[in-house]
């Protein structure tokens, strides 16, 4: 287990999956304008690349880190750590091995960078239930358990929408439960740590 600090963004990584599509429909555009004015070359050349661009910015980052989760859990059987609790975010990956007192992380936008580390380092877990609004008004639309590691915040949601919820509808009561369950069990690891 090294001691180096966590990356939740590789920098280069991020701006490649978002530039890289974008550059290769300026080069087919700019192959289409000055060698195939017309005709299916250039239908295909103007067509074709934005398709595909939209199809990877849509599928393309949750396979790359779907496979890195597999192969993380893989790595982790292998090595003996106890996978206890396995949490899938949208944006992370915790898995907790309460008995030994470790924590493995991975991040959607540093996706081939696992981080295995005692629990030890992390400093304090708790939750956000993202309530906003006064009286009547009050809701949320989000629901989270935050954790800080090496001085690093990091936010794992367990409920998201595009609509404020009543703080006791079912969609937050839940996303509530698991993220207090996730909270503790973080803070049990770490004494264990």
């Amino acid at each position: 287990m090294k001691s180096e600090k966590i990356k939740k963004i590789n920098v280069p990584y991020l701006l490649g999956y978002i530039f890289i599509p974008i550059l290769i429909c300026a080069l087919c555009f700019l192959l289409s304008y000055l060698f195939f004015p017309k005709g299916n070359m250039a239908v295909i050349l103007l067509m074709l690349p934005p398709f595909l661009a939209v199809i990877w910015w849509i599928f393309g980052g949750k396979m790359i880190f779907k496979k890195n989760q597999k192969e993380l859990e893989k790595e982790l059987d292998e090595s003996g750590f106890n996978r206890n609790h396995t949490f899938y975010g949208r944006g992370c990956m915790v898995v907790v091995d309460a008995v030994n007192g470790k924590l493995a992380l991975l991040f959607f936008w540093n996706p081939t960078k696992k981080y295995v580390l005692p629990a030890g380092r992390l400093k304090q877990a708790w939750v956000d239930d993202g309530e906003t609004g006064r009286g009547f008004m009050t809701g949320s639309s989000q629901v989270s358990f935050l954790m800080n590691v090496d001085g690093v915040t990091i936010r794992v949601y367990t409920f998201t929408s595009n609509r404020r919820w009543a703080m006791n509808s079912d969609y937050i009561l839940k996303g509530i439960a698991k993220a207090d369950m996730m909270a503790k069990i973080l803070m049990e690891a770490k004494n264990r740590g």
